[in-house]
């Protein structure tokens, strides 16, 4: 059973689920304490040393770039190296002009929280047919995951992690996209490792569907982006 409320259906345990991850969240924030795998046979992260990156941005100029059409949204620049996104009344953005791959790809940027309490970072990507948006730094500022699966947000579903964000500091954002399973890494350090075989990826319902196929936005905060390249990866041997 679900709640219709307009556009949106909301299942009546998902507050409560919701609360539940965000009175963790705090409680892990202001003690400092985080659980990580120690599994030493973790997915590596992207090589980023690789020679077949493609670059996305060049430092200088928006070229390939557009401020993305949120309403009340920040306006978006090249300052000193970086796309700084201003902070809107709710979600402000950059798109992506060109045409992304939809599978077998890699992504990774240098993201900074300049000012705000929410997320700096919601990189939207594409996943086959569907998009999906890699959230670091949400719901009050230490909610890290993947929205949406199965029509459940980052906040709420199997891929929840929670993390602090200092204000500027400049952290490395790496997104491997296959077939069957999306990986994620801050800083080198796994946060996102979900198999995707028996799974619903989608967008969360709304004005964030503005950034596909590929962009960046923020919520009520203002942030910086720099060093961003894509590469296509070669599917695992099935064999």
């Amino acid at each position: 059973m679900c709640v219709n409320t307009g556009s949106m259906q909301i299942h009546p345990f998902s507050h409560i689920r919701r609360m539940l991850h965000l009175g963790l969240a705090s409680c892990m924030l202001l003690s400092g304490f985080f659980v990580f795998s120690d599994d030493k046979n973790e997915p590596v992260s992207p090589d980023l040393s690789a020679t077949d990156w493609k670059s996305l941005f060049d430092g200088k100029t928006m070229k390939g770039w557009k401020t993305t059409n949120f309403a009340g949204g920040g306006d978006a620049s090249v300052k000193n190296g970086s796309i700084e996104i201003d902070m809107g009344l709710a979600l402000s953005g950059v798109q992506y002009t060109n045409q992304p791959p939809r599978i077998n790809y890699e992504i990774t940027l240098e993201a900074m929280k300049r000012d705000g309490g929410d997320f700096f970072c919601g990189l939207t990507m594409p996943y086959k047919k569907e998009h999906c948006t890699f959230v670091c730094g949400g719901w009050g500022g230490g909610v890290v995951g993947l929205s949406s699966i199965n029509g459940m947000d980052a906040s709420e579903n199997q891929t929840t992690e929670f993390k602090k964000f200092e204000n500027n500091q400049w952290y490395r954002i790496s997104l491997r996209v296959m077939d069957n399973r999306i990986q994620g890494w801050i800083d080198q350090k796994l946060f996102l490792d979900v198999d995707t075989t028996d799974v619903s990826v989608g967008m969360r319902i709304g004005e964030i569907e503005e950034s596909a196929p590929l962009g960046v936005a923020t919520w009520m905060t203002s942030s910086s982006l720099r060093d961003i390249r894509l590469r296509q990866v070669q599917a695992p041997d099935s064999k």
